[in-house]
């Protein structure tokens, strides 16, 4: 008979070594033994019930795989599997490259287990105290320091690449989850709220169709390029005012967009545009049929009407807010929104200091038409009375 077996594993000091070792059985009851590293036993003992969980888990290669892959060799497996279409678009698989040829210069030779908060911190330090490179026809030479969104990118590349990597159990978290960013990033995404003066005065100085992307966006809350820059005539359908979004970043985001008259007429004018163009916003420069930026109309525009830059996309933030102003319930604003999480909804509703002093101007505006009363002073009193006007 078969001794009974008393420990899943245990953990020993072997002669003549540094660290000590644990031993435990596999998931075939075979024995394995492996240095900890480290001088520590509770240490010890820690990676041993992490060895002891992954065999339990049916994960104990992958995680003995994880330990011995260095970063470069897991970055170049993401960006081969996990960063191209349809994993993630194009544009993001672009904004990867950029971002990871940072990464791998910093990284690349680190155990993908060894990379630790201070690791990042460290890099996070030295990247913001950088200067950008700016080519020109005798080399390359020293520009103004990166910006915090440069930085903040790179590091939102490399959560990113890190997530997966705990997904796939080849690390137990994410490093970057312990790292405190700079004053300077925390903020930086605020999203700019145009008030409607605002956008009427910027309409008034854009060409037509720019005009008619202003009033569709603010009226709909419609991604600009991967939602309203594709759209064909087909998926308008003015008689019930509805569009169709057969595409989008989200699966939340395939779905039927009711519209507002407003919205409607803006379509309507787009339409008469486009003339004889299945799209509404063709271009013929552009292999896919349609326009694939409006980012230097949107600029030019912006100077002539002498409004301080800000992202076309804060529309889409301006569409939300206006929702949350007219008392819309946030769980209807998500839906709108097309969200599948109601946090992100946060991001773009800035129901906040300005919506709050517009407010008050309105409710001074109205106090100053309330003709009906007026306020004299009484001779020989030392307070004020407030009486009825007399006609």
């Amino acid at each position: 008979m078969a001794r009974p077996i008393e420990k899943d594993g245990v953990v020993f000091r072997r002669n003549g070594t540094k660290f000590l070792w644990m031993r435990y059985r596999d998931k075939d009851g075979i024995y394995k033994r492996e240095s900890t590293l480290t001088e520590d036993r509770q240490e010890a003992l820690r990676k041993l019930r992490l060895r002891l969980d992954a065999r339990d888990q049916n994960v104990l290669e992958i995680v003995r795989r994880g330990e011995n892959l260095s970063f470069g060799q897991w970055v170049d497996t993401f960006m081969e599997n996990y960063s191209k279409p349809p994993y993630r678009t194009q544009k993001t698989h672009v904004a990867n490259i950029r971002a990871v040829k940072h990464l791998k210069a910093a990284f690349a030779i680190c155990k993908l287990l060894d990379i630790s908060p201070d690791d990042v911190e460290s890099y996070l330090r030295k990247r913001m105290r950088q200067r950008a490179l700016v080519k020109t026809a005798l080399g390359y030479r020293e520009g103004r320091p990166l910006k915090p969104a440069t930085v903040h990118q790179e590091l939102r590349v490399l959560r990113r690449i890190l997530n997966v990597a705990v997904r796939k159990r080849l690390i137990p978290s994410n490093p970057c989850s312990g790292v405190e960013f700079p004053v300077a990033i925390r903020g930086l995404f605020r999203p700019h709220y145009v008030t409607w003066s605002e956008q009427q005065h910027i309409e008034r100085h854009a060409p037509a169709h720019l005009r008619n992307v202003v009033r569709i966006i603010t009226e709909t809350g419609l991604r600009i390029y991967k939602e309203l820059m594709p759209v064909t005539k087909e998926q308008v359908d003015l008689a019930n005012s509805v569009l169709w979004i057969p595409d989008s970043k989200t699966p939340t985001g395939v779905a039927e967009l009711p519209l507002t008259a407003m919205a409607v007429q803006a379509f309507r004018d787009q339409m008469a545009l486009a003339g004889s163009s299945n799209y509404l916003f063709p271009s013929e420069e552009s292999a896919t049929g349609y326009q694939r930026s409006l980012r230097t109309v949107w600029r030019l525009t912006l100077r002539r009407a002498k409004v301080p830059y800000f992202r076309i996309y804060d529309l889409r933030s301006t569409y939300a807010t206006r929702l949350s102003a007219g008392g819309v319930a946030d769980e209807w604003v998500t839906q709108l929104l097309r969200q599948s999480d109601s946090k992100v909804f946060k991001k773009y509703s800035q129901m906040k200091l300005r919506m709050q002093r517009e407010a008050l101007e309105k409710m001074n505006r109205l106090a100053n038409e309330m003709a009906v009363e007026v306020t004299t002073a009484v001779q020989g009193s030392k307070n004020l009375c407030t009486v009825p006007a007399q006609f």
